[in-house]
């Protein structure tokens, strides 16, 4: 099965296969993943929950700690999500998620975008607990990417 991810001019993720993701007016944090809605802290870009799915935090940290009633699993430094509950994060030598679970993810060109998600075997539509791992997977490799670029802006 081939799942196509879809961005809008902006490089904000528009579509995982059918599931529309939405935005609201200029804000570059996602509202909605098909008929679920996406919730953050106050104040804050943490995601608290996405479809009544709960998502909890490391004490004074953006480090997830569970997923529902997924426990979430980092490296030591805490730098690289491992797992998401059962489904394992696969990163290649840039340090880009490229498989979760059995899934493969393949990117653009040039190695920046995710394009499409690949699951073996037929089929229409994923199981709506991989949808959750892939889009918190990808939402949570962008928000890093974001937060390097702004360090690194910083420091110029």
């Amino acid at each position: 099965m081939d799942i196509e991810l879809t961005y809008d001019r902006a490089g904000r993720l528009r579509a995982i296969g059918r599931l529309e993701i939405t935005y609201k007016r200029r804000d570059r944090r996602p509202r909605t993943l098909g008929s679920w809605s996406i919730e953050y802290q106050r104040f804050s870009s943490l995601l608290s929950s996405v479809g009544g799915t709960e998502i909890t935090y490391r004490r004074w940290s953006s480090l997830p700690r569970t997923v529902g009633q997924w426990n979430c699993e980092h490296n030591r430094s805490g730098a690289q999500l491992l797992r998401i509950g059962p489904h394992e994060l696969r990163y290649d030598t840039h340090s880009s998620v490229c498989g979760v679970g059995p899934l493969e993810i393949v990117y653009d060109h040039n190695g920046n975008s995710p394009i499409r998600a690949q699951l073996p075997g037929e089929g229409d539509a994923l199981p709506a607990e991989l949808v959750l791992a892939l889009f918190l997977a990808l939402f949570w490799q962008e928000q890093a990417r974001e937060a390097n670029d702004a360090y690194y802006q910083a420091r110029r």
